[in-house]
């Protein structure tokens, strides 16, 4: 049985997500739950999920992809390149494989940077965030306490400057701004969950990040910041593929593809 958990707003992306879901994975006699993002009483149902030890899948927006408009309404501008990550049991996937190239020859040749181009040497630290809701989930506090551990914990390891960077909403000085301009120059980028820690690692940054962060693979510890770990390109390049074998368009959730391609991968 597919259950779909239903955000209570009518401009919600899941309106459009959950129909290809529904169409597109193969219903089973047992509780398969989805949620998209953490927001509603997505948080509670994913609890009750764990304590019953029910099966669950978060989707969200895709790692390597063109990015929706989100205000003041979400939008999907272009369907055919705008991909969603479907993670079993976790915000993002921490155990899928390379699998073929062939999904990431794709976003190539779709125009989607999927280019590892080495690592640069760079001043300051960035440090970002993930929402406040991620945060309390992942890391059972305010966003605003995890800022103010994690700086104190980088100042005891280096003198560098520490630039902040939030994620873009409307009311806030990040809005309208892109992240590659907070990279340039940048030694290393710190967050816990956010996918900025991509971002960072397509544009010649080392990361550090939570342990459950998609680019784990690749983090250093806090305590290593002022000489960051930077993987080769034959380390780098497998995990890239592996982010295009764990999101989908709309389509290739509803004609099955996003199951089989989970299923091949040995994720379901």
């Amino acid at each position: 049985m597919l259950v779909t958990h239903k955000i209570a707003w009518d401009q919600c992306l899941s309106n459009q997500i959950w129909p290809a879901i529904e169409k597109g994975w193969k219903d089973e006699d047992r509780p398969i739950h989805f949620f998209w993002g953490l927001a509603g009483q997505n948080r509670k149902h994913i609890i009750e999920c764990n304590e019953k030890n029910e099966e669950w899948w978060y989707v969200d927006v895709g790692y390597i992809t063109e990015q929706i408009t989100r205000y003041p309404v979400p939008k999907i501008n272009d369907y055919d390149k705008t991909y969603f990550r479907i993670v079993k049991g976790g915000i993002h996937t921490v155990d899928g494989v390379p699998g073929s190239t062939e999904r990431i020859q794709k976003l190539e040749s779709q125009g989607i940077d999927v280019h590892f181009k080495g690592w640069g040497d760079g001043e300051h630290i960035l440090l970002c965030p993930s929402s406040p809701t991620v945060t309390m989930q992942v890391n059972g506090i305010t966003q605003d306490q995890w800022v103010e551990e994690v700086t104190s914990e980088i100042k005891a390891y280096t003198n560098r400057p520490i630039k902040f960077r939030n994620k873009p909403r409307p009311e806030n000085e990040w809005w309208g701004t892109d992240i590659k301009d907070d990279l340039k120059n940048c030694h290393c980028l710190v967050t816990n969950m956010s996918l900025s820690a991509i971002d960072a690692i397509l544009n010649q940054t080392p990361i550090v990040t939570h342990k459950n962060n998609v680019a784990s693979v690749l983090s250093d510890n806090i305590r290593n910041i002022e000489q960051p770990f930077k993987p080769s390109r034959k380390q780098v390049q497998p995990w890239l593929n592996m982010l295009s074998q764990n999101q989908f368009t709309l389509s290739e959730i509803a004609d099955g593809t996003a199951y089989i391609v989970l299923n091949e991968n040995k994720i379901l």
